[in-house]
Formats: structure tokens, C-alpha cells, sequence
């Protein structure tokens, strides 16, 4: 007879258990959950889930709020459609714990959540910054963000409702001064652009090579010479020029070595880039004498100068990644003044605050410089964290454009997320000047992005702007065009919407109380639209015709001048529709007289494919004689060969044209030099960048030569080469 060992049994049963109970542990899946420790009240807070959350969690009480007391508060929270982000609102500052129940995860006997707790703690949206702890909280804040997510995919993933836009004059600018001599092609009638040449029309200041300032002593045309030159120092390079009465500003950048070495011995950190502004006594033109050097870290963004007044705006990016082992003073920028004793300082905590719904780790920094007493001028500098791009100015006023990109998901469906251009938004800030006074006023945010400065215009008190959103070759999300007005707080009042769907915007002009724009994809559509009426604007004509303009111009009231390409329409050998080929440099006269039916009265066709001119993308290439009916600008010729992907180099130099309403477009001076032989290409030395008149002389400027010609002939003095 066996005898049964019930112990055996018994151990072998425990033993099955033991075993069951540590395949569920490892079979319960942990859902981690990780968030920023801070939040600034405008912003809100949000916390990420590894797996997704069950959609009623909230409403079921599987999540809530406490406050540092441990009382429950009430606050706004949304789940994302995706059900992995929660998103709270609407706290006012203070310490609070986001807690957390397992019935918040889906299919809790398999999954259950690795912590029940996260606290956080929530700042106001700080007008100024008072301290080194609040702007350490900022940047903070946009480390951890950075470290889960971008905040274009949290928008994308939440069904939010509403958006921002629902919540003196600037005329075209001519390029001809009321003196007998050339200025900088402007936008803004009386504020001036930085451009790197100037003149007064007895000297012509240029800068050569970023290394030096060249002042050309250009009385006599035949006997050009180089009256002084100012030397930049190393790593110190000139960009941009003004020119003030008798003060010559040079706007640059000055680079010092970032040194680990240094950062680890003494905790101090130094500037990567600085802009910075010279300000130089021209009276006596052979020996210019320095006044005062005014410098702010960062890079350079745009500047511009009315009155006694000179604005810059420039964008600095803090180092992050050390700012647990420097001072946090260091996420400050740094400000240079050679007037005041101490060689540098920091942007003062009262001159620092945060643009609305800014989360970016940068600032935007806004300079006045008030140049009537150079010496001991005031000197103005507020620092605003939040990125910008575009700049547009009037007297009064300082628009800046930020844009907000989507993100999404990589097409393979990895968590990776990547960028997506075509589900942009614009923020639009603007600014009130008043001398050295700098106020920020308001914001808005719109759909899409803007092409460059021309894109945006103020007239009447209102903001008007265009813009494409989408992208063109998203069959998905197909390009399509707006106008929108915005009033003097910056909310929206009126706009046209939906305009030439698959195409986006290449050029557009405000001109009083009409808009013109050029979009582009197989043909040219000029749009005339109608903006006298804020609440009602409305499209009045339309033209389509080959090519498309990258620069539009104004001849009169009824007509404008399109710089930019002409296009054939090729078949395409894998099917589909056609290609579009870029073939020369075209000009065209647009007239507007009945605006709704806009005509392309006159063309002009440069060259073949391949032809440039820096007038494509920068509108100070544009020469303008007002009185002469002149425009010009510098030019290299390209024509097609035989074989495919080869082009023919013709030559580069300089075009001069008269352009009229009656007589159209008729070639005045051909300054470009042909081709020597073996030669493929320009030269980069004696290529054309500016064309200036003084009197009956005109003048082209390369960054090795200058060389005069008669204005009425055209034909060529003399040649300066430059030091």
C-alpha cells in the first residue's frame, strides 16, 4: 500500500502559485506616466502616459486634482483623442498633486500604473520677470517639454475649440529720396532699412568682405579713391549700414570661442555670438572717429531706423543643457555699452517678460537706440522670451511673426515625432514705440505662414497680412490662401479665405486700400483684392498668366512691376500633371486700372534657365531713379544648351530699365560683361550686389570694385578696386 506525502502535495501547489504570481508580475505591464514639475498659469500643465488612459478617467474620478493641502480642487482637464496626454487648466499659482487611480488604465488586470502621485507646481504668466528663480522656472520648464514632447503635437492631439483669431498710413516706400541721389529700397515711407551700402551722394560707405568698411570718395566720378577704411576687428563682422546726418552705424556680429575649459574653471559662460552697433563720426571722411560701441547677445534678426530713433531686434539662444552647472544669471543676455564702466552686464529681471503663449527656449530682444546724442544717447533694451522671425514697422508700431509648427507621428508610426510644415500657425506681436519706450501691445495667432515682410501691411489703425496654409503637394491638406484684418488690439475683423487651393503665395504689395497677390503652381494668379472695407474685404479680379513673381513693385496707383521667372508647362513622362519648368528672368507690368480685370500690359524675358538676380529674394537690389522712370539691378545670364543639365554662362553685371505705364519696358543700360573664355561662371569679387546714382552718375558696387558710369550713356568711367 503507498502512502500519499501530503506535504509534498502541499509544497508542489505553493509552489505553482509562487510561480503564477511571478509570471502576473511580469506579465502586469507598468504604465509610466512623467510631466514637468512646473507650469505657468497661461500654458497649463501636462502629464504623459506611456499606454492609454480609459476615456472617461476624469469624469470618473480616476484622476484629480489636490491642492498642497490635500483638498481636492476643481480644475479644467481634458484626455487627448489619443488618450495618453491630460491636460490641466485653468490653476492659479501654486503646489499641487495630480493623483492617480489604476482604473485610469485600460484593461487594469494586465496593466497598472507605476506611480499614483506627480507633483507640480504652477507660476503666473510672469509680465516681468522679477528673478533669477522665476526665469530659471521658465527655461525650466521648456527642458522637460522639450525632454517628452513638442507643443505643436499636444494641440494635434487634443479637439480643441475656437482659435486666438477669434477671441498713420504705411504707404509703398520709393526708392529715391527727395535728394538727387539714391536710398535704400524701403517699404515704409520714412523708416529706413540696414543695408550694406549707403550713401550721402558725395561718398558711398560699403562693406567688403565682412572684414572692413570702405568709405569711396565718389565727387568725381573719374576720380573715384577710397577715402578711409575701417577695419573690423577679429571675429568681428560687419553686415549692415546706416547712415544718421553725419554718424555712420555698422550693425555686425562678434564671435568669442565657447570654452568648456573656462565654463568649469570660473562658472562663467561666454557669449557664442553678440550684434552689435558702432556708431562712427563721419564728419571728417578720411579719418571717421569712433563713438560707441553697443553690443547684445545673439544673432541679428532685422533693424530698422525713423527719426532720431534706430531699432534691432535680435534672437538669443540661452544653453540650456548647462544651466544646472552655471549661474543662472547666465540665461540672461548679455549687454555691452562702451559708455558704461563695466565692459558687460546682464539684461536686467524688470527688462525680461514672456510673450503670450510663448514656450520656446529663446528670446526675442528689442533694442532703441536714440542716435540725436550718440555719445550719451538712451539706450533701451527689453528682452521677451519667446521666438520671432519676420519683422514689419511703421513709425508707431513693431509687428513680429513667431511660427507654431505641428507635429505628428513618422509615417512608419513610430513615436518619433517630426515635423509638419503644412499644419503651421503664425503668432503675430505687436509693439509700441515711443522713443526709447517699448510696449508690447498685443498678439494674435492665425492659420498658416507668412512669406516674408511684404506679406504684412498697417493702414488705417488695422493690420492686414496674407497667408498660405497647408502645404501644396498634400493631397491631404492642400495649400489654400487668406487675407485677414486684424484692428488695433489685433483681433480679427474681416478676411478673404480659401484663395487658389494647391498653390501658395510668392509675392504680395498692400497698396492704400487694395491688396495684390501672386500665387504660383502650374500658372501666375494676380489677385486684386479689396481692402477698404475691414469687416468686408473682398477679391475684385484675378489674372493668370505664365511664370510668377518673386518681388512686386509699385509704378503708379494702377500699375505694379512683378520681378521674377517665366514658366513652360512640360509633359510629363510618368504621367500626372505637367512639370513646370523655370526658364528665364521675367519682368512684367501689371495694370490695375480696372481692377476686376487685372491685364499683364507689358513683359521683358532675361535670359534662360538659370538666370539670377538677387532682386528674387531682397528687395534692396532694386535701383529706382523716380525722376528718370529708371529701375535696375544686377544680373547674371544663363541660356540652355543641348544637354540636358547644362547650362551656358553669358555673363553677369547689371541691367538698367525705363518702365512706364505708355511705353512699357525699354532697355536703357546693359552694364553686363560677357563671358572671357574658358569662363563657366561669375566672379564673385567683381559680381554686381547694388546699383546707386548720385547726380547724373551711377554706380555699381561688387565686393572687390566699384565702377562708375554716366547716367545718361551708360557708358563706363572708371573702375575702382577696393583695398
Amino acid at each position: 500500500m503507498l502512502k500519499v506525502r501530503k506535504p509534498l502535495v502541499w509544497l508542489s501547489t505553493a509552489s505553482i502559485i509562487i510561480v503564477l504570481v511571478i509570471c502576473f508580475a511580469f506579465m502586469i505591464k507598468k504604465v509610466t506616466v512623467s510631466a514637468a514639475g512646473t507650469a505657468l498659469t497661461d500654458n497649463g500643465w501636462n502629464a504623459y502616459f506611456s499606454e492609454p488612459l480609459v476615456t472617461d478617467s476624469i469624469t470618473a474620478g480616476y484622476i484629480y486634482v489636490t491642492d498642497q493641502h490635500g483638498k481636492k480642487v476643481q480644475a479644467e482637464m481634458e484626455l487627448s483623442k489619443d488618450g495618453q496626454i491630460v491636460q490641466v487648466r485653468g490653476l492659479k499659482p501654486g503646489q499641487y498633486t495630480l493623483n492617480l487611480d489604476d482604473r485610469a488604465v485600460n484593461g487594469t488586470f494586465f496593466k497598472s500604473l507605476k506611480l499614483d502621485k506627480l507633483e507640480f507646481t504652477v507660476y503666473d504668466s510672469i509680465d516681468s520677470i522679477s528673478s533669477a528663480k522665476d526665469l530659471k522656472v521658465y527655461f525650466e520648464t521648456i527642458r522637460d517639454m522639450q525632454n517628452q514632447t513638442r507643443e505643436g503635437s499636444i494641440r494635434e492631439r487634443f479637439e480643441l475649440s475656437g482659435s486666438a483669431e477669434d477671441s498713420a498710413k504705411a504707404e509703398s516706400a520709393s526708392a529715391s529720396a527727395s535728394a538727387d541721389y539714391s536710398s535704400t529700397n524701403i517699404q515704409v515711407e520714412g523708416v529706413d532699412e540696414s543695408d550694406f551700402v549707403k550713401t550721402n551722394g558725395d561718398y558711398l560707405f560699403t562693406i567688403s568682405d565682412g572684414t572692413s568698411v570702405q568709405i569711396i570718395d565718389i565727387r568725381d566720378s573719374s576720380k573715384m579713391k577710397v577715402a578711409s577704411v575701417l577695419k573690423m576687428e577679429e571675429n568681428h563682422y560687419a553686415s549692415q549700414l546706416f547712415l544718421h546726418d553725419d554718424l555712420l552705424i555698422v550693425l555686425g556680429d562678434k564671435y568669442e570661442p565657447y570654452s568648456e575649459k573656462k565654463i568649469a574653471a570660473d562658472m562663467i559662460m561666454p557669449a557664442n555670438s553678440m550684434s552689435t552697433v558702432k556708431i562712427y563720426s563721419i564728419q571728417d571722411r578720411e579719418n571717421p572717429e569712433f563713438i560707441r560701441e553697443i553690443g547684445i547677445e545673439g544673432y541679428l534678426n532685422s533693424a530698422r531706423k525713423t527719426g532720431d530713433m534706430l531699432y534691432l531686434v535680435t534672437n538669443m539662444h540661452p544653453y540650456l543643457w548647462a544651466m544646472d552647472t552655471i549661474e543662472g544669471e547666465t540665461l540672461r543676455p548679455v549687454i555691452l555699452d562702451s559708455k558704461e564702466e563695466k565692459e558687460k552686464s546682464y539684461l536686467e529681471f524688470k527688462d525680461i517678460s514672456i510673450l503670450p503663449g510663448a514656450m520656446e527656449a529663446s528670446y526675442t530682444v528689442i533694442t532703441a537706440i536714440d542716435l540725436s546724442t550718440p555719445e550719451t544717447g538712451k539706450l533701451e533694451t527689453k528682452g521677451f522670451l519667446g521666438s520671432s522671425n519676420q519683422m514689419y514697422m511703421t513709425k508707431d508700431h513693431l509687428y513680429l511673426t513667431a511660427m507654431k509648427y505641428e507635429m505628428e507621428k513618422s509615417p512608419r508610426g513610430m513615436e518619433m515625432m517630426i515635423w509638419n510644415p503644412g499644419k503651421a500657425s503664425t503668432e503675430f506681436f505687436k509693439f509700441k514705440l515711443n522713443g526709447t519706450k517699448i510696449e508690447f501691445y498685443s498678439s494674435a495667432e492665425l492659420k498658416g505662414t507668412i512669406l516674408n515682410q511684404f506679406s504684412m501691411d498697417e493702414y488705417n489703425g488695422n493690420f492686414r497680412v496674407v497667408m498660405t496654409e497647408g502645404n501644396m503637394w498634400d493631397e491631404k491638406n492642400p495649400s489654400k490662401n487668406h487675407l485677414f484684418i486684424m484692428n488695433d488690439g489685433m483681433q480679427q475683423v474681416g478676411s478673404v479665405e480659401g484663395l487658389a487651393e494647391g498653390e501658395r503665395i510668392y509675392s504680395a504689395r498692400f497698396m492704400g486700400d487694395k491688396a495684390y497677390m501672386v500665387t504660383f503652381r502650374e500658372t501666375d494668379p494676380l489677385f486684386v483684392l479689396d481692402v477698404a472695407d475691414p469687416t468686408n474685404p473682398k477679391v475684385l479680379g484675378e489674372l493668370k498668366i505664365p511664370g510668377f513673381s518673386n518681388y512686386l513693385h509699385p509704378l503708379d496707383e494702377s500699375h505694379l512691376i512683378g520681378f521674377g521667372y517665366d514658366t513652360v508647362a512640360e509633359k510629363n513622362p510618368h504621367g500626372g500633371e505637367p512639370r513646370i519648368i523655370t526658364k528665364g528672368m521675367k519682368i512684367s507690368v501689371f495694370d490695375v486700372t480696372d481692377f476686376h480685370n487685372p491685364k499683364e500690359k507689358y513683359t521683358e524675358i532675361i535670359g534662360g534657365q538659370g538666370t539670377y538676380s538677387p532682386i528674387q529674394y531682397d528687395h534692396k537690389a532694386l535701383f529706382q531713379h523716380k525722376n528718370l522712370n529708371l529701375f535696375g539691378f544686377p544680373v547674371s545670364i544663363y541660356e540652355e544648351t543641348d544637354k540636358e543639365f547644362e547650362l551656358d554662362y553669358k555673363g553677369s553685371g547689371a541691367l538698367v530699365y525705363e518702365i512706364t505705364p505708355n511705353n512699357g519696358i525699354v532697355l536703357k543700360g546693359d552694364l553686363v560683361k560677357g563671358k572671357t573664355r574658358g569662363q563657366l561662371y561669375e566672379e564673385w569679387e567683381s559680381q554686381v550686389q547694388r546699383l546707386v546714382y548720385s547726380g547724373d552718375r551711377l554706380f555699381t558696387i561688387a565686393s572687390r570694385e566699384i565702377s562708375s558710369y554716366d547716367l545718361n550713356t551708360f557708358n563706363e568711367i572708371k573702375t575702382l578696386k577696393l583695398r
